[in-house]
């Protein structure tokens, strides 16, 4: 995946995807990141499916110095996607091969968000001793306002635990303006038509309760030993962040001003 990156850093694409996903957790250097197969991304271009499939043809065209990995463009295949009912996207999906081994891509592609604060350039770690791949990347104060607003949406019908333990390790790992998280969450859920109920069926119990088996499943296939077992435990502390930030937003007052990593809002 970093060698595609790389590529795309090196094309006249490079301003046009901004990365976003559970990549992201290795872009901030999480010792904690969640493994993942594919690229997600925020196209800033045509979201026709022809448009995308030329774009990563050019891309993983790019000559750059010779790291063993090539690409088939035959290959290169995409797809309308849909996700969670609301926002389409484009799925992309091709082959490359390093010596005898065939690597299978997926490179997902959404549209039409709202970036806040605006995306940084940034270094991905690589694995491979290989040019390292500065691209545009989402902010940490939009993933976490992407992911809350799903849980305002999906409400008991949510199955994303992975988005539950990225606000928990995002919250435990980095610091955060209160007055940047809130623009981004109100920005996201006025942007996709989500409101603010009175109560918020993901931080109760029946909801805790509810999902404590699919929490315990995700858990087992994340292979982290130190994440809490109990569901109940994450979501408190999810809670704990974000709360404030829906007082802030409802109440038409100032949020908080700072959160320190693992601590509390100040």
């Amino acid at each position: 995946m970093e060698r595609f990156l790389y590529r795309l850093t090196q094309s006249s694409h490079a301003t046009s995807f901004i990365l976003k996903g559970a990549l992201m957790l290795r872009a901030w250097q999480s010792p904690e990141a969640r493994p993942t197969m594919d690229i997600d991304m925020l196209g800033k271009t045509s979201n026709e499916i022809d448009s995308i499939v030329a774009q990563v043809k050019e891309i993983i065209s790019v000559n750059t110095e010779a790291d063993g990995l090539n690409f088939d463009l035959d290959s290169v295949k995409g797809e309308r996607i849909k996700e969670d009912a609301d926002y389409e996207g484009v799925r992309v999906r091709f082959v490359g091969t390093l010596a005898n081994a065939r690597i299978h891509m997926q490179i997902d592609v959404g549209f039409d968000d709202i970036i806040h604060p605006e995306p940084v350039e940034t270094e991905f770690p690589t694995i491979l001793n290989s040019p390292v791949p500065k691209l545009l990347c989402y902010s940490r104060e939009s993933v976490i306002a992407e992911k809350f607003e799903a849980m305002l949406k999906l409400q008991e019908l949510n199955s994303r635990m992975k988005d539950f333990y990225d606000i928990w390790l995002l919250s435990r790992q980095f610091d955060f303006e209160g007055s940047n998280l809130a623009k981004a969450i109100s920005l996201t859920i006025n942007h996709r038509g989500t409101s603010i109920p009175t109560e918020i069926t993901a931080f109760s119990k029946e909801f805790i309760k509810l999902k404590q088996v699919q929490w315990a499943a995700f858990k087992k296939r994340l292979g982290q030993e130190h994440v809490p077992a109990n569901f109940e435990e994450i979501v408190t502390t999810v809670e704990a962040f974000l709360m404030p930030m829906v007082s802030a937003l409802t109440s038409n007052t100032e949020p908080p001003a700072l959160w320190q990593a693992s601590k509390s809002w100040k």
